[in-house]
C-alpha cells in the first residue's frame, strides 16, 4: 500500500518522473467551463474537446465512467464522470455521485497498472461537485493506494 501524497501545486503540472495521469471530475451533461477544468484547458485543448465529442456521440457516457486522453508522451487526462448535473438537487444534495467516483477511479486504477503510471488529482469532488474528502479520500485509498498506485493530491 501506498500513501497519498499531498503536496502545494498545480495539478496540472505533476512534478514525477514516468507515465503520470491527471483525475478531475466531470458532470454528466456536458457541461465544461468552471473549476479545475479551465486551468485543463488552458494548457491542452484535447480533453475538453474529446469530453464534449465523448457527450454528443453518448457512447457509454454516464456516470462512473472514464475517458483518458493523452496529452503529452508521458501524459494522460482522465475525464471521470463522477457528478449529477451540475446544481444541487430540490434535497439540496450535491452533485458529487460518490459510487460514481469509485467505479471511475477503479478504471483509473486499471489503467495505471498498464500504463505504470502515477495518478496525480486536485482534492477531486470537493469544488463544484460539492463533494467532502473525508468520503473521497477513502475511496482514493481502496482503488488507488491500496493497489500500490502512486498517488499525489495538489492544493493549489
Amino acid at each position: 500500500m501506498k500513501e497519498i501524497q499531498y503536496t502545494k501545486g498545480d495539478a496540472t503540472s505533476p512534478q514525477t518522473s514516468g507515465n503520470k495521469i491527471i483525475v478531475h471530475v466531470c458532470n454528466d451533461i456536458g457541461g465544461w467551463g468552471k473549476g479545475f477544468v479551465m486551468a485543463v484547458s488552458k494548457k491542452w485543448k484535447e480533453p475538453e474537446k474529446q469530453y464534449r465529442d465523448w457527450y454528443k456521440s453518448k457512447n457509454d457516457f454516464e456516470l462512473g465512467k472514464v475517458q483518458f486522453v493523452r496529452v503529452e508522451e508521458d501524459l494522460w487526462v482522465a475525464n471521470l464522470i463522477g457528478q449529477h448535473k451540475i446544481n444541487k438537487d430540490e434535497n439540496g444534495g450535491a452533485p458529487i455521485r460518490y459510487n460514481a467516483i469509485e467505479e471511475g477511479l477503479k478504471a483509473v486504477s486499471d489503467f495505471a497498472k498498464t500504463n505504470q503510471a502515477s495518478v496525480h488529482m486536485p482534492r477531486i469532488g470537493c469544488g463544484l461537485a460539492g463533494g467532502n474528502w473525508e468520503t473521497i479520500e477513502p475511496i482514493i485509498i481502496k482503488t488507488l493506494s491500496d493497489h500500490n498506485i502512486e498517488v499525489v493530491v495538489y492544493d493549489f
